[in-house]
């Protein structure tokens, strides 16, 4: 299985990079913004740079739909996993139209309410997980998820599981 691995910077890269002991047993490469972090980060990996800012910009966002489509149709990906943010839309969106399995980690932070991300790709995803049970009992098709266990059960993720 190959999983692209997209995410902003920042804490939600650090949640992405902290599933290694998932996705390292597959073939991965990254989607994410170039910062002098990333790039050290990841000076080992395949990277593809995407475009930022994505918030409230228009033209971000196509260009990162470009990338989007040029990125899947060249690696072929069985999944993409993302932590979001915005960066992770036009590959949820591409990648479900390619049938990919679409999988969005949200933020630890978000407690009551979705991140605007997660809500955007809601319809293209075959799971969603959250990590406080008042935000899964709002949104019944997600699957809670335990921070401190986050680790364990990606572990256990087969590539055919759907939501």
């Amino acid at each position: 299985m190959k999983i692209l691995l997209v995410s902003s910077t920042g804490g939600h890269f650090r949640a992405l990079q902290n599933l290694d002991i998932f996705w390292k047993q597959y073939e991965y490469c990254w989607i994410t913004f170039r910062t002098e972090g990333t790039e050290i980060a990841l000076k080992d990996c395949q990277v593809y740079w995407a475009y930022s800012p994505t918030n409230r910009n228009l033209v971000n966002l196509i260009r990162n739909f470009y990338l989007a489509l040029k990125v899947i149709l060249k690696e072929q990906p069985q999944m993409i996993l993302s932590t979001g943010a915005g960066v992770s839309v036009p590959f949820i969106i591409i990648g479900k139209i390619y049938k990919c399995k679409t999988v969005f980690i949200e933020s630890y932070t978000r407690v009551k309410d979705l991140s605007l991300s997660a809500k955007l790709v809601l319809p293209f995803l075959d799971a969603l997980y959250v990590q406080w049970p008042q935000l899964q009992k709002k949104y019944p098709r997600s699957q809670l998820i335990e921070p401190l266990a986050i680790r364990s059960k990606f572990t256990k993720i087969p590539s055919g599981q759907q939501s």
